[in-house]
């Protein structure tokens, strides 16, 4: 991707998605409606947007009720906490190196086909380890899991497809709301089953039976309704193709340009246009995003030592037991829900500036770690705790709607993949910074977890990036 001297990440209008034109669509002559009334388009809108709701949630859902128990599996087949820990990193580590690439291949072939693909895979996933009965199975029935488990990724891009950059941050609040009551709800169903008789073993087979479920719910959408059914409809040619697939000259034109002969075949087309997306946003990443990108990794770090040592904590400077701190942490998610319907009137509040409302929320996380960390009454730590979760559940959003905004929806699939990975090192880092920050003091992780937020505040201050919604369009153009 080249830049003309000069040429700036400057943000330009937000163009009508198709959400958008279902919801506005043009009257006919002779269809007079109520003024104000739903037409028949911004229904079928609304039941795609709820379809993809019950997919975020069903995914959290399955995925919550065997999380938790997976550690207690694998020392149950015999692992050694070392080797229950690498067990455990090698899902990040698949992560960190799937998560872009998968984004990617999704902005190539189309979010319909990937995101079944990703669906079955994880299936497969999660019914090999309802099969584990050892450590080198269990360790094997990650990997599926590891490599494919992108749905919510892709399913927020399709979201991105789908509305326009005003309408966006609403919309993923409320997947986001959709997803998180799943995962509150998982893991009492799946602690209910964990005590039966072979309870693992079936919460597992229950979880990859909840994939396939999701699968034939993505078979059975009703894609029809929101595919754009003429060139009349006002909106760009090619955020269509980035959402259906593109056709067969579109990708010929793409290998080309990168000097693959159209002699290699069809199959080899795509991951060349996979390749020319990934060298076109490591230039964006390099010029714009990297603010963002740095901002992620810092309060997610910042979070996840809040969150690594919080029952511990809270055990030993408050004497709180673990069901009490389970109490809270179920509380504090539900508040964290709200958050997504607070999101519409906040955004108002500020004007739809995500990156002002990101900073604040990212001011208020980084007070409210410090705060926790030097608390020395229970009733400061429980106020906190909650409040925390409504301004992480903000600042997430915002984030994800500053990166589709900086970078442009058609390549929306990579850029919330190569999110994911930054994400993926800060799982890899927090419990390692979380260690030592545990031998100084209890209140060492949200202590320093306050200071990197405080860094990422100050980068933020200083380094306030332009929009690039069309620099990143080009990435599918290149």
């Amino acid at each position: 991707m080249r830049m003309e001297p000069g040429e700036q990440f400057s943000g330009m209008a937000p163009d009508r998605g198709l959400i958008s034109a279902t919801l506005r669509p043009r009257q006919e002559p002779g269809t007079a409606t109520q003024e104000g009334a739903p037409g028949p388009g911004a229904v079928r809108a609304r039941r795609f947007l709820l379809c993809l709701y019950l997919v975020g949630f069903l995914d959290l859902f399955g995925v919550s009720m065997v999380v938790p128990l997976l550690s207690v599996h694998v020392k149950s087949l015999g692992a050694s906490p070392t080797v229950a820990g690498i067990v455990g990193s090698s899902y990040g580590i698949l992560q960190f190196f799937s998560s872009t690439l998968v984004g990617c291949w999704s902005d190539v072939v189309g979010r319909r086909s990937s995101l079944l693909v990703c669906i079955l895979c994880s299936a497969l996933g999660y019914l090999m380890l309802a099969a584990s009965t050892n450590v080198f199975l269990f360790t094997l029935a990650r990997v599926p899991a590891g490599i494919f488990k992108h749905t919510l990724s892709i399913s927020r891009a399709l979201l991105a497809d789908l509305v326009t950059e005003e309408e966006r941050p609403v919309v993923l609040g409320q997947f986001n709301t959709a997803s998180s009551m799943g995962f509150i709800l998982g893991p009492v169903v799946g602690g209910y089953l964990a005590e039966l008789d072979g309870g693992f073993y079936l919460t597992a087979f229950i979880c990859s039976s909840v994939f396939v479920l999701n699968a034939g719910l993505v078979w059975l959408f009703p894609w029809s309704e929101v595919k754009l059914s003429s060139p009349e409809d006002d909106l760009p040619r090619g955020r269509n193709q980035a959402l259906w697939g593109k056709t067969d000259s579109a990708t010929q034109r793409a290998a080309s340009a990168q000097g693959t002969p159209e002699s290699k075949g069809p199959a080899s087309l795509p991951w060349a246009e996979v390749r020319a997306t990934l060298r076109g946003l490591r230039s964006l990443v390099l010029s714009a995003l990297w603010v963002v990108f740095v901002v992620r990794l810092l309060m997610a770090v910042a979070v996840m030592l809040y969150y690594s040592n919080f029952v511990l904590a809270l055990e030993e400077r408050f004497g709180v037991g673990p069901r009490a701190a389970g109490y809270l942490t179920s509380c504090s998610s539900a508040l964290g829900v709200l958050a997504g319907f607070a999101l519409g009137p906040l955004l108002r509040l500020y004007g739809h500036q995500s990156y002002r409302l990101l900073l604040h929320s990212s001011v208020l996380t980084s007070t409210l770690l410090l705060l926790f960390a030097s608390a020395r009454g229970l009733d400061v730590a429980v106020a906190c705790s909650v409040l925390l979760s409504f301004s992480t559940a903000i600042g997430r959003t915002c984030i994800t709607d500053l990166q589709l905004t900086m970078g442009g929806v058609r390549a929306g699939g990579s850029l919330l993949g190569m999110g994911q990975s930054v994400t993926a090192v800060g799982r890899v880092l927090a419990p390692i910074l979380s260690g030592v920050a545990q031998e100084v003091s209890p209140c060492g992780p949200p202590g320093l977890g306050a200071a990197l937020g405080f860094v990422a505040v100050v980068i933020m201050s200083r380094n306030r990036p332009h929009s690039g919604g069309q620099e990143g369009d080009e990435l599918k153009s290149e």
